[in-house]
């Protein structure tokens, strides 16, 4: 048998869906429609910023995106998302 990690608030919800009487909800495609405006609105908005870095650290990043096959911006996102979010760590030495 697959042993499945959930984390809590996943644990929370299977909780409910079986041990509630969870009932749909009448308008249930507006508020699909608000909760996906609200997500759009919110967490794909992006801000540009400017900041420095070593030039040899930016060579090996462009470096580093080529070989992914992606922008350099993109990878350089997706770092700081993941390590701000806890899914990239830094090394421990």
């Amino acid at each position: 048998m697959k042993k499945t990690n959930y984390s809590s608030e996943e644990l929370e919800i299977v909780d409910y869906i079986e041990n509630s009487n969870p009932q749909s909800i009448s308008n249930l495609k507006e508020e699909k429609e608000l909760l996906k405006s609200i997500v759009k609105d919110n967490v794909q908005k992006k801000k540009q910023v400017n900041f420095r870095l070593l030039e040899s650290d930016l060579e090996k990043l462009k470096t580093r995106a080529l070989v992914e096959g992606i922008p350099y911006q993109t990878l350089l996102s997706s770092i700081i998302h993941k390590f701000l979010n806890g899914n990239l760590t830094p090394k421990q030495n």
